[in-house]
């Protein structure tokens, strides 16, 4: 990609927010989140895709780290939609265990994912869960969000419906 859009590191408003929030884990009623208060950098994106898929040839170009999980699963924006901002484009979490998936179709529909007390890696290994509403997030994302409150099921399986294939199109990048 050459696009704007891969050159773009501007931190948005809305992971700020979400970057100062605090999010216990309860024992398993919470959720296991650290968000960041930056994007990884360029090299160290580059570095850690090139781990991940032992393909030496990528850059971490697609990918806007954001956050990760306890075990060191990475929370992403996916820039996958070519002229796009990045509150535009995908989520998606890289569980450092191989478990991967599309967390929610932008920025504003995962907002209201963490509302509803999911976190990345939860929506991909326990998507079945009951939900554990968050009333302070669910503030943030109404002051962020442009897209309307729906239930954390139907944003995760609406943004599955729209990238298929993410994971088999991660596996073909590995080596």
């Amino acid at each position: 990609m050459t696009d704007a859009i891969t050159e773009d590191r501007r931190f948005p408003p809305a992971l700020a927010e979400v970057a100062r929030a605090d999010f216990p884990y309860e024992d398993g009623e919470g959720f296991d989140f650290e968000p960041y208060d930056a994007f990884d950098s360029a090299e160290e994106t580059t570095d850690w895709i090139r781990q991940w898929t032992g393909n030496h040839e990528l850059d971490g170009d697609a990918f806007r780290i954001f956050g990760q999980d306890g075990t060191g699963g990475l929370a992403a924006l996916w820039c996958v939609r070519p002229g796009l901002p990045l509150t535009e484009q995908p989520v998606v979490f890289l569980g450092s265990e191989g478990e991967v998936g599309v967390v929610a179709g932008n920025l504003s529909d995962f907002l209201w994912v963490l509302a509803d007390g999911f976190g990345p890696m939860e929506t991909v290994e326990y998507p079945d869960r009951d939900i554990h509403p968050r009333p302070e997030l669910a503030e943030l994302a109404a002051r962020h969000a442009t897209t309307p409150r729906r239930p954390a099921r139907t944003i995760i399986d609406g943004a599955r419906a729209e990238f298929p294939t993410f994971e088999e199109d991660l596996d073909a990048l590995c080596r």
